[in-house]
């Protein structure tokens, strides 16, 4: 991601790219920007310039919005000047408060005549002690002189993985692709085909140039002739055409936790796009998305099973045998009378916990009735019929049903 200058928090709506409003919470804005970076994806629209341009757009307004701290610092900042700076208050005269925001969050020298500049008062707005201090956190750029050089962390990056329900369960190691933006191996990230840029004439290697805005302030830009590297290329990179950034695919692998559930995303620290000019790498966030099991279900750290048992066992009782996820099968004692949809529990054989215990195999009963039946099996339930004598299993059902 370029470097961000004032301009941007300024004049740069992140709340409209990414689609919610200004009260929108932590879960609503994680939930846009996953759908819009999902949809803009460089690896699901390949050659699609456009759409890596809105990759970019959603990944810088989330870098800001996501973060607690600085989506404070964007909100103040935008009222403070976003609506056209200070305004002459009264008994001002009329006079206009010609500052430069340069010298407001950066340090800047002024021009001839002004604060801090040739033929000016010494100690200006940009001078230690005076009104840059105070604002000089602002955008987390540190106090006077910084520029937008310094190191600047990598983005965050977002992926994809499908899991069997197994190993879901039981945690794997996968095989990730990912596309970044990262130095040209070209040209060692300088831009220039030699590795011997020259410092930028228009904005004197600063990558910022100033213009004027509404409310009599200056306003700082990323130099156009640059594009804000402070540098250029006396002969340009072929591969990145002298930005001295380009497209980075690799492939890692991925360690997945035991016990992750379809939907969950997973923060890896550090594994994301490298940083520029020395600073940290990005987060990796992976959602997981889990197959469905023939067999098995989850709920929570359980898993589940239907078994079916024959009439005689339900009305008798007895053993039976359990299949279990990955493991060998386990034995239940069937009470004699066990209705069925009755769960029965099969402990430490389910899913893995957080703090490495295992949760329960929760085993429901079916009663499976025979669809054709012998001779000698009807003669019996014939006989059983008669035993039974006059039961009614669903006298009850129609005492409850008068609500008396």
């Amino acid at each position: 991601m370029p470097g961000m200058s004032t301009k941007d928090f300024i004049e740069k709506d992140y709340y409209k790219v990414l689609g919610v409003p200004r009260d929108a919470t932590e879960a609503e804005i994680k939930k846009a920007y996953r759908k819009l970076a999902r949809e803009n994806h460089p690896d699901a629209n390949k050659g699609d310039s456009r759409a890596e341009e809105r990759f970019k757009n959603v990944s810088e307004a989330y870098d800001v919005l996501g973060d607690v701290k600085r989506r404070k610092e964007y909100d103040e900042a935008r009222a403070l000047f976003g609506g056209g700076g200070f305004r002459p208050g009264p008994g001002a005269g009329g006079q206009q408060f010609n500052f430069d925001l340069g010298d407001l969050f950066g340090g800047t020298q002024g021009g001839p005549g002004g604060p801090g500049g040739p033929g000016g008062p010494a100690g200006g707005f940009g001078g230690g002690g005076g009104i840059g201090d105070v604002f000089g956190g602002l955008f987390n750029r540190g106090g006077a002189g910084t520029r937008t050089t310094a190191p600047r962390r990598g983005q965050d990056v977002e992926s994809e993985v499908t899991l069997s329900f197994t190993e879901a369960v039981s945690g794997a190691t996968v095989p990730l692709r990912m596309s970044s933006s990262a130095a040209c191996k070209a040209c060692s990230g300088t831009g220039d085909k030699n590795g011997t840029p020259r410092v930028c004439p228009t904005c004197v290697g600063t990558g910022q140039v100033s213009r004027g805005g509404g409310g009599g302030f200056s306003l700082t830009d990323p130099c156009v002739d640059c594009k804000g590297r402070g540098l250029i290329a006396q002969d340009p990179c072929s591969v990145c055409r002298g930005s001295g950034r380009a497209t980075s695919s690799r492939t890692m692998q991925v360690r997945i936790p035991a016990g992750v559930g379809d939907g969950q995303r997973i923060r890896l620290r550090g594994k994301g796009a490298p940083g520029e000019r020395g600073g940290p790498a990005g987060d990796l966030y992976v959602v997981v998305h889990v197959d469905e099991h023939p067999v098995f279900g989850r709920r929570g750290d359980n898993l589940t099973i239907t078994v079916p048992v024959s009439f005689p066992e339900a009305a008798l009782g007895g053993e039976i045998t359990v299949p279990t996820l990955g493991g060998p099968p386990v034995t239940l004692k069937l009470p004699p009378g066990t209705p069925g949809g009755r769960t029965m529990r099969a402990r430490g054989k389910g899913a893995v916990r957080k703090d490495g215990s295992l949760g329960d195999l929760l085993v429901t009963i079916e009663v499976v009735v025979p669809r054709d039946l012998n001779e000698a099996a009807r003669k019996a339930l014939e006989e059983y019929r008669t035993a039974a004598g006059d039961d009614d299993p669903r006298a009850a059902l129609f005492e409850a049903a008068k609500g008396e």
